[in-house]
């Protein structure tokens, strides 16, 4: 069979321990058999970080923003223990917040669904995509510890010197003093790019924020996404057939759970955090989980949700055999496969990206699992295989689906 042709590379960046393992056999057993693959590479594997200076972090994400399109390893975002265990220079941050920052853009998370494995919420039917707008709020947060009594006061002092000033709270005693802080600019990226993507998957959109409580913080967020929807994403929605709903964050979390699922959930920051890990135990795992970077100018990067599965590579290193799951990992590729075959009209890529989820979906729904699955499927008896049999597996079907 002749290999499908690439016109544009794909930014690939390497990554860390389990996955870097199951990155190569993904490459070398259901990839390069069947496309002349073009990528630019990156190697973001924690050992060149350090040896770079992280300069190669920042390299790929400038290459992303050229190409538009890239596909990326988990990687080890390093605490106190990893600069340690590395011989680190120092402790490095964590790479896909320097991605996210330089495309500007919003992390989508929806779970892969199959046959065997059902939802601890019975309605649920269909996957439910988490938007989380990363930037600001409690992670950017300035905090203090109060000793005492006191006042505490917001001050903000503008660039002309004028002042807004509010007391927080009149301390009576000790106590805790939290600051947090967002950007109209941010807002209204993370809100084109939930439209964008929307759009795109042709789902609708639910957006939830506590704006009743919060009238100036919340009521912003609130504020910009309905002045973007209705200046630049109204007649497209409506176009598409598919609507922007918006209502309190406890309303929307309740018609969550109510849902049959089938959409795209806006959240903020710390929502986002919450919720996403929420529905994807919900779902059924972590290890199901696909997770997409969008830019509001249309950038993508492709990547699974989960982490590097250090435990598994502990065990690797020992020469033991290990039943670590790729799918979303597999799903990172093609992923990224089918947006680059649509960018570049090259619908031979783009069926390659489909056939790739379609052989791996049939291989679960067939009973051959790695054993984090195998626990959680009902209605059949499963095969539990390591991480390299499995890949086999869903080679023959792939094979058979190309042929």
């Amino acid at each position: 069979m002749e290999k499908i042709k690439m016109t544009t590379p794909l930014v690939e960046m390497d990554g860390d321990e389990m996955t870097r393992i199951l990155w190569k056999m993904i490459k070398d057993e259901l990839i390069l058999p069947f496309v002349d693959l073009k990528t630019e590479y990156y190697d973001l594997g924690l050992p060149n970080r350090d040896a770079t200076a992280d300069r190669v972090t920042m390299d790929a994400a400038l290459a992303n923003k050229k190409y538009g399109v890239s596909v990326k390893c988990a990687t080890i975002t390093p605490n106190a223990q990893r600069v340690e265990e590395y011989k680190l220079h120092e402790m490095w941050k964590s790479p896909n917040g320097t991605i996210r920052a330089v495309l500007d853009g919003t992390v989508f998370r929806a779970p892969i669904m199959i046959d065997s494995i059902h939802p601890v919420v019975k309605n649920w039917k269909k996957p439910i995509t988490i938007a989380r707008h990363a930037y600001g709020d409690v992670y950017k947060c300035t905090e203090f510890r109060i000793p005492g009594a006191g006042k505490a006061e917001l001050v903000f002092t503008g660039a002309d010197g004028s002042q807004q000033r509010a007391t927080v709270f009149d301390f009576e005693g000790a106590g805790v003093l939290q600051g947090q802080y967002n950007k109209d600019d941010s807002i209204r990226s993370f809100a084109r790019s939930c439209f964008n993507y929307a759009l795109d998957v042709k789902q609708d959109l639910w957006f939830g924020a506590k704006d009743t409580i919060s009238k100036k913080y919340d009521h912003t967020f609130k504020d910009i996404f309905q002045e973007t929807y209705d200046a630049e994403y109204k007649e497209k929605f409506e176009a598409a057939g598919i609507t922007y709903f918006y209502s309190l964050i406890d309303d929307i979390v309740a018609r969550v759970i109510r849902s049959e699922g089938g959409f795209v959930w806006a959240c903020k920051n710390y929502d986002g955090d919450v919720m996403s890990d929420m529905v994807s135990t919900a779902f059924g795992s972590l290890a199901m989980m696909t997770s997409v970077l969008v830019s509001p100018d249309g950038k993508y990067e492709y990547e699974a949700a989960h982490g590097t599965v250090t435990r598994h590579y502990y065990k690797y290193l020992k020469g033991e055999k290990t039943s670590t799951n790729p799918m979303a990992t597999i799903f990172a590729w093609s992923g990224a496969f089918k947006k680059r075959g649509e960018l570049d009209n090259l619908p031979e890529l783009v069926h390659f990206g489909e056939a790739l989820e379609a052989a791996s979906l049939q291989t679960l729904n067939e009973g051959i699992m790695t054993k984090d699955l195998c626990g959680l499927a009902e209605g059949i008896t499963p095969t539990a295989v390591d991480s390299e049999g499995f890949i086999k597996a869903i080679r023959e079907r792939l094979e058979a689906k190309l042929a």
